[in-house]
């Protein structure tokens, strides 16, 4: 631990450890940022989080397989869960963003 200031007998801590995992948390981003792929990694986060937004239910008949453009393609085991998809498209794309945290996806195209 690291004694950062000290006023009227009260001293403030700051360790050590949580300052590196600051300093290296910001030189992640900055490499992000550097090699232009924050975009890239973001859509990666779209496909990977399909099955925790839609739930084990939906996961079991579909399968994320990539995002381009903000379009994600799912592929989906029937014609009947096409459908059912489908008619809940834009719900499927406010979870996404929601849990996301931007608007990443736009559109959704079910195979």
């Amino acid at each position: 631990m690291l004694v950062t200031s000290c006023d009227k007998g009260r001293c403030e801590l700051r360790s050590r450890q949580s300052s590196q995992i600051k300093d290296i948390d910001r030189s992640i981003k900055e490499l992000v940022d550097g090699l232009g792929i924050r975009q890239k990694i973001a859509e990666y986060d779209a496909v990977v989080r399909w099955e925790s937004v839609v739930g084990e239910h939906i996961a079991r008949a579909t399968e994320a397989v990539r995002i381009v453009k903000g379009v994600l393609v799912v592929k989906v085991r029937s014609g009947t869960w096409r459908n059912e998809l489908s008619l809940r498209k834009k719900e499927l794309i406010d979870s996404l963003n929601s849990a996301l945290g931007e608007e990443l996806v736009k559109d959704i195209r079910f195979h």
